[in-house]
């Protein structure tokens, strides 16, 4: 097998096993870090 095929079945392998989260499937835990950080912000002095 030539150094080009096996490297483009390596990439293709690993695509197909890598999950990538995307913005709008991530909306709970998203949702959750923006309150905590707002709360945090919320409780800061001002300088």
């Amino acid at each position: 097998m030539k150094t080009n095929a096996r490297f483009i079945k390596s990439v293709i392998d690993a695509s197909n096993k890598e999950g990538v989260t995307l913005p709008w499937s991530r909306g709970t835990r998203r949702a959750a870090f923006i309150v905590k950080r707002a709360a945090t912000q919320s409780h800061q002095k001002a300088a």
